[in-house]
């Protein structure tokens, strides 16, 4: 069997080129692969497209890579309290393909499964479907891209629209446990788009907080046959994204 552990999040990282696609794990803080982001950040690829949720919070996370100006295109669902991320949205310094979260979850695990696209009720009537959500601005604020119009097809009566399958170049993923061949434990909500993001990687690379000889087969959450590099990073601290203190 192919051991698939590398020395460092730097190595594991290294080849990843100029204009990539990378889809990234996580949800809010939770199940960030942050010292995978960190190495590609230090790394210094630039012009990617992330296919994430979110991306990350102000000083966090793909928070960091936008901040750095190493982000082009972003598709996911939330821009959130990321002010960084709507600042350059607005400003057209960045472009935005908006999909409901169920929706890229799905797109992401067809993509990796060899599904090239697929019908679902999520945006019929709206403009997802129809097209003509602003993409891209310009620096005045005018639209320079529109998201186009999607094919809508009826099944049983009921109208679905049509979705492509995701197949980025690479997938960055953090897990609780990792084994040498690249299979994954999560750890509960960690799990989140974890798997989903690993399956459309064409090259995946997983940060395990710990990594073993072998994993027991019942116990695998993602086959290593999605994973092409494993690096141990140690213990993660999850961060409190809005604090509330009283008086």
């Amino acid at each position: 069997m192919l051991d698939k552990s590398y020395n460092s999040a730097a190595d594991a990282v290294a080849d990843i080129p100029d204009g990539a696609s990378i889809a990234v794990g996580g949800f809010g803080l939770v199940g960030i692969p942050a010292v995978l982001i960190e190495s590609l950040r230090e790394q210094g690829a630039t012009d990617l497209t992330i296919i994430s949720n979110n991306l990350g919070t102000d000083g966090f996370g793909l928070g960091l890579l936008l901040a750095d100006r190493r982000i082009s295109r972003s598709i996911g669902s939330y821009l959130g309290t990321n002010k960084e991320y709507a600042r350059q949205y607005l400003a057209g310094e960045l472009a935005v393909e908006f999909t409901p979260q169920g929706t890229l979850a799905e797109r992401l695990r067809a993509g990796g499964a060899g599904i090239p696209a697929f019908y679902t009720k999520a945006g019929v009537g709206t403009q997802l479907a129809s097209g003509g959500i602003p993409a891209r601005y310009n620096p005045d604020g005018t639209v320079a891209e529109y998201s186009p119009e999607k094919e809508v097809r009826e099944f049983n009566g009921e109208d679905y629209v049509l979705e492509e399958g995701i197949r980025a170049d690479y997938a960055l993923v953090h897990a609780a446990v990792a084994d040498r061949y690249g299979n994954v434990v999560f750890r509960k909500t960690a799990q989140n788009f974890n798997p989903d993001a690993a399956m459309s990687g064409k090259i995946t690379i997983v940060q395990a907080e710990k990594l073993v000889d072998a994993i027991e087969p019942a116990d695998v959450t993602l086959p290593g046959i999605y994973v092409d590099r494993v690096v141990e990073v140690g213990p993660q601290e999850t961060g409190i994204e809005f604090r509330t203190v009283s008086e």
